[in-house]
């Protein structure tokens, strides 16, 4: 089988590095032969964290792609990442997908919302159903969560295939016992793009932060995002987040309960339970998928959130045998080990269709 892949970002890009990039060994494994073709570079990325883009370098990265895509019929499928244009209407998109590869596009976020909430009616006009109209065209669609997956099957999609985001068990150990000497540590991880929601939880933390009971750390998020809050913000480097959640004791996902939230795929909480800590989250979205009281806590409101992280706090045997139940679902589910052979498998199915 011969796949060509087109994540949106090359490996510096979370999206496309954990739901299609570290796939590719395994794949590859098992017989999957696939080059793959990022729309944008790691320079993109690091200029739109730094709040800069360049049209000539997205320009010249669509022309790229453009050219890739003549030589698509030599694949079984295409893989790729949302979609193959950003911000150009369907009709475009759906004129540049060649007939003969079987196509599988792939969602980790409500990226529909983009365009059918965009505060410019011109924008919700002309891409407001651009996503539903790439859904409807492809032959599978792969998604993180049942918010995607409703979207998926309304908009005409006919094989809508559940593929969570995952950790690799080989960067994410088995976590040895923790001792805890001082303030007990709660984190966050995340992108300065998601570090607002840490003001969600700000009030329930700071009473205990000034008790002297926890420490506060957010990993990824800029010193000016943190300011006025118990945060202390922590420089986010790929090489190093297993050792930094690993410090952890305790890890948080505060969202807001809007559309764009409930496409989201919960991957910081598939982190933290890797890394065996217990968890606090906002039942949004996929975040449900911790089931409170085992793994650790859904809190809605400032009181929950506070009396979770309190019960946290103040006991070590709870933390421990949540932090293992934890672990334990990770390993089972949410592992590239336990996802990879599965992929594979569909991915094949898709092929073999065309191919019939």
């Amino acid at each position: 089988m011969r796949l060509l892949v087109l994540p949106r970002y090359d490996a510096d890009g979370a999206s496309s590095r954990l739901r299609m990039l570290q796939y590719l060994p395994a794949l590859q494994a098992m017989g999957v032969g696939a080059e793959v073709a990022p729309l944008l570079g790691d320079g993109y990325v690091s200029d739109l964290y730094a709040g800069s883009m360049s049209v000539p370098k997205v320009a010249r990265a669509y022309a790229r792609r453009l050219r890739r895509l003549l030589s698509a019929g030599q694949f079984d499928a295409l893989w790729v990442e949302k979609e193959m244009w950003p911000w150009l209407p369907a009709w475009l998109e759906l004129a540049s997908m060649p007939s003969r590869p079987r196509l599988v596009v792939d969602y980790d976020d409500a990226v529909f919302h983009r365009y059918d909430q965009h505060r410019s009616f011109l924008v919700r006009g002309l891409l407001g159903r651009k996503i539903e109209a790439v859904m409807a065209r492809a032959d599978m669609v792969t998604v993180g969560n049942d918010y995607l997956a409703d979207r998926a099957r309304a908009a005409g999609c006919k094989r809508v295939e559940w593929l969570p985001t995952v950790i690799d068990l080989e960067r994410y150990p088995a976590p040895a016992q923790r001792e805890v000497a001082g303030p007990v540590v709660v984190g966050w991880i995340g992108s300065p793009a998601t570090a607002g929601y840490l003001s969600e939880v700000a009030g329930a933390l700071a009473p205990l932060q000034a008790a002297g009971q926890i420490r506060c750390v957010a990993i990824g998020a800029r010193p000016d995002q943190v300011q006025g809050t118990p945060f202390q913000a922590q420089v986010w480097r790929e090489d190093t987040e297993v050792e930094q959640l690993q410090q952890l004791d305790i890890g948080i996902m505060p969202l807001q309960d809007e559309p764009w939230e409930r496409g989201k795929c919960g991957y910081k909480l598939i982190q933290y339970m890797a890394c065996g800590l217990p968890v606090v989250a906002s039942p949004v979205g996929v975040n449900e998928v911790i089931v409170s009281s085992e793994e650790g806590f859904l809190a809605s409101t400032p009181e929950q959130w506070s009396d979770a992280l309190s019960q946290l706090v103040a006991d070590p045997a709870l933390r421990s045998a949540m932090g293992r139940a934890g672990r334990r679902k990770v390993e089972e589910t949410y592992s590239l080990q336990a996802q990879a052979p599965r992929l594979g498998r569909v991915l094949r199915d898709v092929a073999k269709e065309a191919a019939s």
